[in-house]
């Protein structure tokens, strides 16, 4: 796999980076997700084909086993507020100086520097710094978060996964790591960059949920089926608006023009009115084979059903028999091979973790007793 023989320490945290750090196990990375002993459960749904250490960060000896486990490996995952490494001597400054091939990932909501950097938020508060919150929803209505995709993961995680394999690419080249400060804000602004570039040629013109890709248009929304279900349409360009008005059974010449902003609502109306009339299926039946841009949207339990996906493969199945979407993207040479076991329960690869960095058996079982270190391996197995 692409990232084969990359060792990741991914110090445990919430959504975006337990995300990155899925992403580069899914490619190969050998990924150990640290914990803190005396934690039930993980909340970390996003650890396939990662293990877990549990280490004791309150005691010294704790704090010196996870400087040995960093300065051994080529990246460090560390999704915490601004200071808190610092505090335990954790530091990148204090690990590059022992491995300066290391890889130092900061993932934060705000970045290392700036009045917010120390402050608490999630990712609605990262989407409304960004600018890109005063751009989502409908016309009329308060701004709207789509879930907690675009911060969190679109510009934490992702972002995050790219500026490492960037890293690495650039150490092959100087033998050198590095700093990643990963800002959620900038993480996310950047992924809005069309939003931003192309307000200048007058798409976004209009105020929210007036423009051509943010429910404005009648030919670039969503619409509810007569069996309760869902469509969306994207026809933006003429010949494809030409192919969704034959599949409606609209006369063109009796239609106001496409791009006539003040006729959109009455537009909508008619579209509303006619996708209401058939099922979902009638519809798929009569658009399936053309160029209108009609699709079903789907819910979780259809997508891998679905011929497109299931040709393709791209939803899988875990031992569990629980479903999630194959890695993307695809590798011709190199593809990503996702584990299917379970996710590690917290601690459960302790003893194999210490002994792959070199400690012995007599050290690990004496970390044991006096609780430096927490191992769950045989609970895991029950």
């Amino acid at each position: 796999m692409a990232l084969a023989g990359v060792k990741v320490i991914e110090l445990a945290g919430l959504a975006p980076a337990p995300f990155c750090g899925m992403i580069l196990a899914d490619f190969g990375a050998k990924v150990i997700r640290v914990d803190r002993t005396k934690v039930a459960t993980s909340l970390d749904t996003q650890a396939r084909g990662k293990r877990s250490v549990a280490v004791n960060l309150k005691t010294a000896e704790g704090v010196a086993l996870l400087r040995r486990l960093c300065v051994k490996s080529d990246v460090v995952l560390e999704p915490y507020r601004k200071g808190v490494m610092e505090k335990l001597g954790l530091g990148p400054n204090e690990l590059l100086t022992e491995n300066p091939r290391l890889i130092y990932a900061r993932l934060t909501g705000y970045g290392q520097n700036g009045c917010y950097a120390t402050a608490a938020g999630h990712d609605i508060n990262y989407l409304a710094m960004s600018g890109l919150l005063s751009r989502l929803g409908r016309s009329g209505e308060k701004p709207y978060a789509p879930l907690n995709l675009i911060a969190d993961f679109a510009g934490g995680g992702l972002t995050c996964a790219l500026g490492i394999v960037l890293a690495l690419l650039e150490r092959t080249k100087s033998g050198k790591g590095q700093i990643i400060d990963a800002s959620m804000v900038e993480g996310a602004a950047f992924t809005g960059s069309f939003v931003w570039k192309s307000r200048s040629i007058g798409l976004w013109s209009r105020p929210r949920g007036e423009n051509l890709l943010d429910t404005g248009a009648p030919f670039y929304d969503t619409y509810r089926t007569l069996d309760g279900k869902y469509v969306a349409v994207g026809a933006i360009e003429p010949e494809f608006y030409s192919q969704l008005l034959k599949g409606l059974e609209f006369d063109a010449g009796e239609l106001p023009p496409q791009m006539s902003f003040s006729d959109w609502p009455e537009l909508k109306r008619l579209f509303t009115e006619r996708f209401a009339s058939k099922t979902q299926a009638d519809w798929l039946k009569v658009f399936d084979g053309t160029d209108a841009c009609v699709t079903p949207v789907l819910s979780f339990d259809e997508v891998s059903s679905h011929p497109h996906n299931r040709e393709r493969g791209s939803f899988i199945k875990d031992s569990s028999g629980e479903e999630f979407p194959r890695p993307a993207p695809v590798l011709s040479r190199t593809p990503a091979e996702p584990c299917l076991a379970s996710s590690p329960a917290v601690g459960e690869h302790t003893v194999d973790v210490l002994l792959d960095y070199g400690y012995t058996s007599g050290e690990i079982d004496r970390m044991l007793a006096a609780g430096i270190v927490q191992c769950d391996a045989v609970k895991a197995k029950l």
